[in-house]
């Protein structure tokens, strides 16, 4: 998910340019399982589910919760946690710098998804959890060891000895070729299974992916903002990029925060910073294509939800991956695999969502 380092709004356009990229039949995946599906992150040899679960929300007090963390809140994320991994999900993101070490009751997301895995691999020793988690770019750190210094501070929160999947959460306002070598030094140390980039546009994406096949590693993905509503990957190059250098895309805030599940109405925004992005008016807007996307699963007996998730999995080489703050929503975003959007509902969708004021995106894919 973006890194969200204070509860200021920040805001940037994509262009209303749209390129169409080819869709999958539904007829393709008529045999496809929920929960038995797994692939290859990217080029590496790391597998993981068609969907993950981030844990943005989980222990944040800036722009989840209300500004508020308590037990009630944290037995919730325990929720989502074993509902996703008694559904098959088993892909998890976290951040160092999501959650709060600091403010009142609140705890690092890291932490909490340590805590999960411990007590689910007590209960089953034999369940296996895939962890990504990412390096702040924050301008006063400098060189490659400070990439492995915060692996192993993240480490320390996980209570792991490893993580499947280390990413560097945005690109470095200076120092990104020292990053990636860090990066790549986590790999050879055997910190980690599989390295990524996260809100890198293609250029960086491409020297990011250059600097390390030097060295014999794989870039293994790009986690960005991707949803039906917000296309930027598909506008400026990155999911091209992507596909051509076999490198996955995850799919971060892939229902839009909420937009696209149609919980919010004009007369029912979303509370918190999430309401000065989906204003009345956006929701406003916006409604012909929920509308529509409730026809779509209704044919289905799916949900809003569980369609614009599968609309990103349609798009190949895209994991999504939807924050859940409680269990039902797990079980919810489950419903999205084993079936699949016809060609033509996909490029409906497109086409109605192409319609709507480009939602607000994060700056730093810009940098």
């Amino acid at each position: 998910m973006a890194l969200h380092v204070s509860s200021a709004c920040f805001s940037a356009f994509s262009p209303g340019k749209v390129q169409k990229i080819r869709a999958v039949a539904s007829e393709d995946f008529a045999t496809m399982k929920m929960g038995e599906d797994k692939v290859k992150l990217g080029g590496s040899e790391l597998k993981v589910t068609r969907l993950g679960i981030g844990a943005w929300s989980w222990g944040d007090t800036s722009y989840w919760n209300n500004f508020e963390w308590d037990d009630r809140k944290m037995k919730a994320a325990k929720a989502a946690f074993d509902a996703s991994v008694d559904c098959g999900i088993t892909f998890f993101d976290t951040a160092e710098v999501y959650g709060s070490r600091f403010s009142l009751g609140a705890i690092n997301s890291e932490t909490l998804l340590g805590r999960f895995i411990k007590e689910s691999k007590e209960r089953n020793p034999e369940e296996e959890v895939a962890v990504a988690t990412k390096f702040a770019a924050l301008p006063w750190r400098l060189g490659r060891q400070s990439v492995i210094t915060a692996l192993k501070d993240s480490l320390c929160r996980l209570g792991l000895s490893s993580v499947d999947l280390y990413q560097l959460h945005w690109p470095g306002i200076w120092g990104n070729e020292g990053y990636i070598d860090g990066l790549g030094d986590a790999v050879e140390q055997g910190l980690v299974k599989a390295v990524g980039v996260s809100n890198y546009n293609e250029k960086r994406l491409r020297d990011a992916y250059d600097q390390l096949k030097k060295r014999g590693i794989t870039l293994a993905s790009n986690q960005v903002n991707y949803s039906l509503i917000y296309r930027l990957p598909e506008e400026n190059g990155v999911k091209v990029a992507c596909d051509e250098l076999g490198i996955t895309l995850i799919a971060y805030s892939p229902i839009a925060q909420g937009a696209l599940t149609g919980k919010y109405t004009p007369e029912n925004p979303p509370t918190g910073p999430r309401g000065r992005i989906y204003t009345p008016e956006f929701l406003t807007r916006l409604q012909p294509l929920i509308n529509r996307i409730k026809q779509i699963g209704q044919n289905y007996s799916k949900s809003p939800t569980q369609v614009v998730l599968n609309w990103l999995i349609a798009q190949e080489n895209v994991i999504p991956i939807p924050g859940a703050k409680n269990g039902e929503q797990a079980k919810e975003f489950a419903g999205a695999l084993g079936w699949r959007l016809t060609k033509e509902e996909i490029n409906e969708l497109r086409s109605l969502a192409s319609e709507t004021k480009p939602v607000i995106g994060f700056p730093v894919e810009n940098l």
